[in-house]
């Protein structure tokens, strides 16, 4: 349960750092609102996976989803450069996160 928990609070990262672009450095107040919310839900699915998972495993993998979700949402969405060496890193950020997941007990 505690890796949905960790995948749950790396979406809602996702969603806060959106937000952040879309609440135009908190001046707007819906998206304002909706990315505090995002960032307190993120925390807490966070801390609930951390009852279970070692803390650099689930800090290391909740960032890197949360990394990879914002780099190619960026691309969609605000059309933030899309080239092969990009695609190569975020690559190389999920063969981590694997790695992590594989090593984890």
């Amino acid at each position: 349960m505690e890796w949905i928990y960790l995948l749950i609070a790396g979406l809602f990262e996702i969603s806060w750092a959106i937000g952040l672009k879309f609440s135009f450095g908190f001046t707007k107040l819906v998206p304002s609102v909706l990315t505090v919310v995002c960032m307190i839900l993120s925390f807490y699915f966070l801390a609930l996976s951390l009852k279970n998972l070692p803390l650099g495993t689930a800090y290391a993998v909740w960032t890197g989803i949360g990394t990879i979700g914002t780099a190619i949402l960026g691309i969609i969405l605000f059309k933030e450069p899309f080239d092969a060496l990009r695609i190569l890193c975020i690559l190389f950020i999920i063969c981590g996160i694997t790695g992590l997941k594989l090593l984890s007990s």
